[in-house]
């Protein structure tokens, strides 16, 4: 099998460098959030986007819930896909996609339970692919991301075999457990942040690690 790897929470160019040196699929740029790691300001996003070679996806990871503000945001910071990472209006799905053109959407769904396969599945149709994640957006402070936690992959990989749309897997992800997770939820990509950091900078033996561990069960 053959898997994609995101690297998210890309601090500076110099992360990202380090980052592409590994051969990864995907690199993660975050907006402002409500909590958690590696909000970087749009201009820092702008510039980093900006290395980013083709054939490598830049992603935007944005809170925002309006597809006016989704579009002026993602003009400006000009990554080509987009990470929504809280609910928006259905009916934006159909605006983002008229307005960018080219521009892939990623819908995060945060596993809190069960209720979440049917949820994925309504919006599987309407986004180029889905992000499972481990936040919970019905806290006071919503948590969109970055919380280090592994959620119940047994839900990960009912919505895996569902919907049809590529699937990223993110959530408490590290070099330990990457291998045990692709092998029980067999996504289409792996999603990663805080397992290849240490105090909260990138760290190249860790991620060296991972893409050991990722190639021996691929």
């Amino acid at each position: 099998m053959s898997i994609r790897v995101k690297i998210c929470c890309i601090e500076s160019k110099a992360e990202a460098r380090l980052a592409l040196k590994y051969g990864v699929s995907a690199l993660g740029l975050v907006s402002h959030m409500p909590s958690g790691p590696g909000v970087i300001t749009d201009a820092a996003i702008q510039e980093i986007a900006e290395l980013i070679p083709p054939g490598i996806a830049s992603f935007l990871l944005t809170s925002k819930q309006n597809a006016k503000e989704i579009i002026l945001q993602q003009r400006f910071c000009r990554t080509n896909t987009l990470q929504l990472v809280d609910e928006i209006p259905i009916q934006d799905y159909q605006t983002l996609r008229e307005q960018l053109p080219g521009i892939s959407i990623i819908q995060v769904i945060h596993i809190t339970g069960e209720e979440v396969i049917d949820h994925a599945q309504q919006i599987a149709p309407h986004v180029h692919g889905i992000l499972l994640d481990s936040g919970n957006p019905n806290l006071s402070v919503k948590e969109l991301g970055g919380t280090g936690r592994v959620h119940n992959w047994n839900i990960s990989r009912e919505i895996v075999q569902t919907v049809k749309k590529p699937v990223y897997l993110a959530g408490g992800l590290n070099p330990q457990n990457i291998a045990e997770a692709i092998d029980s939820v067999r996504p289409f990509g792996v999603d990663i942040c805080s397992g290849v950091r240490t105090s909260g900078s990138l760290d190249e033996q860790k991620l060296s690690t991972l893409f050991q561990s990722i190639q021996q069960v691929a």
